[in-house]
């Protein structure tokens, strides 16, 4: 596996990816109607494209292919966070979490923030964030619980 930047030109299969993933891993946590309002957010390819060249993209690759990604918004919130639904519990999060860490200290920040789905919470606190708010989102009508979380940086 290799890490590298994302471009432009990834945005396509970064997408791909983030709608199987949703629908098969977070089946068990949100409802179709959720899952359905959630992927949605696709649709603004706008924001997509801001996502990558506004903020620091991190590409996990294994055999040519993405088999996931973070993002780090402005030093230091996690705005994107996907591990392909054939590699989970590989690894690959904790990877690309860590070097998303890496980014946010060389960026001189303090605390890490991520907006965390029910789905991906254990995960998170495994890395030492903690939940500072339970959120209700409503996306075309339908409410998506989540979880506004941080994590001190040493």
């Amino acid at each position: 596996m290799i890490f590298k930047k994302a471009t432009v030109s990834d945005l396509t299969e970064m997408q791909e990816m983030y709608i199987e993933t949703i629908q098969w891993v977070c089946k068990s946590d949100y409802n179709s109607l959720q899952i359905n309002a959630w992927i949605s957010g696709l649709n603004n390819t706008q924001r997509w494209v801001k996502v990558i060249y506004e903020q620091f993209v991190l590409l996990a690759i294994a055999d040519n292919k993405i088999v996931g990604y973070g993002t780090l918004k402005d030093g230091n919130y996690i705005d994107l966070f996907c591990v392909h639904k054939d590699f989970q519990r590989q690894g690959i999060a904790d990877k690309i979490f860590s070097q998303l860490e890496i980014e946010a200290r060389k960026e001189h920040s303090k605390v890490i923030t991520a907006d965390v789905s029910i789905t991906a919470k254990s995960f998170f606190e495994k890395k030492g964030f903690i939940i500072k708010a339970e959120q209700k989102n409503i996306r075309l009508g339908v409410e998506l619980m989540n979880y506004k979380m941080e994590k001190e940086l040493q």
